[in-house]
């Protein structure tokens, strides 16, 4: 509605216009979930149903295979598909737990750096498996942040997952802590190995993957449950694309001594 002179009547048209805005800001918000939840539903259904065919498969030959050989052959296919469904039926159930905002969060006093520190130590083979060169900066002084240690670590863990699945072997993978404050920035910026053909938008959107080619043994589902888990921790969670360099951006609550 145009807006006429500045009178009573000027507010109230002011006034409507604000709430059609608002209302088409929610109707388009609600129609964006609703394609995310479809295209979720059929892209689960996909990466569901290609090691489920490939078990039922592989069994259907077994009950008729005599060769020592190819049975051995068969179930060695068999573990590797059925690993594969556990994961993705796992983050799957995660990803819904980790949206719904079900899961109880204990807050408590975190050391980041000692837990970053600790944790690429329990993930030094597949560093070492990738010639990967990890460059942590971090403040002098120990930096607190407030959250649930066990959901921070998965998120966390998530984030290196990615970068084992999509970094460019041999190449440097920086992780930067910064003191902002009354925040505490964590940033993880590595170089893809395959073209990064899509927009941060869309690689946020579950079961999205910057390749597009849906062959990696990732479920597709881990920055979606990272970013969950870190909002219902207080915090915040972004990605950002430039070129081929990818970066994950936390903003935790900092712990403040008083």
């Amino acid at each position: 509605m145009e807006v006429g002179g500045k009178g009573e009547l000027g507010r109230l048209t002011s006034n409507i216009n604000s709430i059609t805005d608002g209302l088409k800001k929610a109707v388009d918000s609600e129609l964006k979930s609703e394609r995310l939840k479809t295209e979720l539903i059929t892209n689960v259904s996909h990466d569901i149903r290609t090691p489920l065919t490939s078990i039922i498969t592989y069994v259907d030959l077994l009950k008729n295979e005599k060769d020592p050989l190819k049975v051995e052959k068969y179930i060695e296919v068999l573990d590797q598909k059925s690993k594969r469904l556990k994961i993705l039926t796992d983050d799957l159930f995660e990803a819904a737990k980790a949206s719904s905002g079900s899961i109880p969060v204990d807050f408590e006093k975190i050391d980041i750096v000692s837990l970053i520190t600790q944790g690429l130590g329990e993930v030094n083979d597949k560093i070492e498996a990738m010639a990967l060169d990890f460059r942590l900066n971090h403040p002098k002084d120990k930096v607190y942040v407030i959250a649930d240690g066990k959901l921070l670590w998965r998120s966390i863990e998530n984030l290196l997952s990615n970068i084992f699945n999509y970094a460019l072997e041999g190449s440097r993978v920086y992780i930067d802590i910064e003191d902002l404050g009354s925040e505490i920035l964590l940033t993880f910026k590595n170089m893809s190995a395959a073209e990064l053909n899509i927009s941060s938008d869309e690689l946020m959107e579950r079961f999205k993957r910057g390749d597009e080619s849906r062959t990696s043994q990732g479920s597709g589902l881990g920055l979606s449950i990272a970013k969950n888990l870190v909002e219902i921790q207080k915090g915040k969670f972004d990605i950002q694309i430039d070129g081929d360099l990818f970066k994950a951006i936390i903003f935790l609550p900092k712990h403040t001594f008083i």
